[in-house]
């Protein structure tokens, strides 16, 4: 038995470090980071999502049974490198956002979808890893920590219908008639976020997000090509001028 208050010696006789525990630790992390980092680095070098541990391994340096003391398999990886890509995706629209003056739901919302669109051109494979084709083979984990980072992610969007209820300023969308399988979409999103907004606001959140992605999906997987910047910026903006009418947001 130990003696109480004493800490337990190690198998060579002596006291374990308190530091140790800490050094450890950011070691552990350091590694941590630095496989996430190879996976993307491999990921732009070849372009594609899909990344194998001995690939990783092999870059690092390491045998391919050491990624194990970091990650299960793979599909847990994935999974870290998926929340990473969101938590990415929500700091960049969220530092867009913060640059409008506070009431400007108008330019909050140009400012938000600009980052997005720039983002997913910045980082195209950790666009394509969240929000493109699914990754074949691949499970999502039941405790929803991917799903939380997404939910994070886009209600830098969703909140700016939010923010325009409460500033008096959410006018009826386009489309009001809302099917009855959507509302109950929109009930269970309310139950568990509490998302603000009616029925049909909700659905002209999904038909904004929609108009965003497929705008910017088209454009990142080079459907634009043959427009020059200029016109593609043109294009966009008129996009986004056209899914905040028809959403019911302030227009700028």
């Amino acid at each position: 038995m130990v003696p109480h208050g004493r800490p337990q010696r190690s198998e060579d006789g002596h006291e374990p470090d308190p530091a140790d525990r800490p050094r450890r630790e950011r070691a552990r992390a350091a590694t941590i980071d630095e496989i996430k980092q190879t996976a993307f680095a491999l990921m732009r070098e070849r372009g594609t999502v899909d990344v194998r541990f001995t690939d990783i391994a092999r870059v690092m340096d390491m045998t391919p049974p050491a990624l194990y003391r970091y990650f299960a398999d793979r599909d847990e990886l994935v999974s870290a490198l998926i929340s990473d890509a969101y938590e990415a995706l929500g700091t960049a629209v969220a530092k867009a956002r913060a640059q409008v003056p506070p009431g400007d739901v108008a330019a909050a919302f140009v400012a938000a979808c600009q980052a997005y669109r720039r983002w997913a051109h910045e980082e195209p494979q950790q666009f394509a890893l969240i929000l493109g084709m699914p990754l074949p083979d691949y499970a999502a984990p039941e405790d929803g920590s991917t799903s939380e980072a997404a939910g994070r992610a886009m209600a830098q969007l969703s909140s700016l219908f939010v923010e325009a209820l409460q500033l008096g300023r959410l006018a009826p969308p386009r489309i009001t008639e809302v099917d009855p399988a959507v509302e109950l979409c929109a009930q269970a999103k309310h139950e568990k976020h509490e998302i603000g907004v009616d029925p049909a606001h909700f659905q002209a959140m999904l038909h904004a997000w929609a108009s965003l992605h497929g705008f910017t999906s088209l454009e990142a997987n080079g459907h634009f090509a043959w427009m020059d910047e200029e016109a593609r910026d043109a294009l966009f903006l008129g996009q986004l001028r056209l899914a905040a009418e028809a959403a019911g947001l302030p227009v700028t």
